[in-house]
């Protein structure tokens, strides 16, 4: 009786290499779909934080402005004071920045317009001012304060 020898079955070496071709072009599309995912989830972070940051300072002036009697801005300084018979709160527009009282607000908001009794004014009383952002248009906050009637006794 004679013994067959039989083949092991296995795959060649080319069959072999094309497998790890395969292998590295799918684990390359796989990391460039990551990287690209990553980018655009930090992307809709930083757009989320610049709201909420936007959001924050605008809710602040407009409780401030409806809680002070006299509201004054200098030009000059790029500065807000809003004053009452207790308490006085005082703004600095920076470039990057917002300071209202020692607290920095990380904004690019500028001041666009500052009105008194519905007059753009370029300083001295206010009751009115309009902030926009010099890269999206869309981010533009109109805060006023309402007026009591002896305000507009001269």
């Amino acid at each position: 009786m004679l013994k067959v020898q039989k083949k092991a079955l296995s795959f060649t070496l080319s069959e072999m290499l094309v497998v790890l071709l395969l292998t590295l072009i799918v684990v390359g599309l796989a990391f460039s779909v990551l990287g690209l995912v990553n980018k655009q989830m930090s992307d809709i972070e930083g757009n989320y934080e610049r709201r909420t940051e936007n959001n924050l300072l605008r809710q602040a002036m407009s409780i401030d402005f409806n809680s002070t009697s006299e509201i004054q801005y200098s030009i000059e300084w790029d500065k807000l004071v809003l004053q009452n018979e207790m308490d006085s709160i005082v703004y600095l527009f920076g470039d990057k920045y917002i300071i209202r009282e020692g607290d920095s607000l990380k904004t690019n908001l500028k001041v666009l317009r500052v009105l008194h009794q519905g007059v753009q004014v370029n300083e001295g009383f206010v009751d009115a001012i309009e902030l926009r952002s010099p890269v999206d248009s869309s981010q533009t906050f109109f805060i006023f304060k309402r007026n009591a009637a002896i305000d507009f006794i001269n």
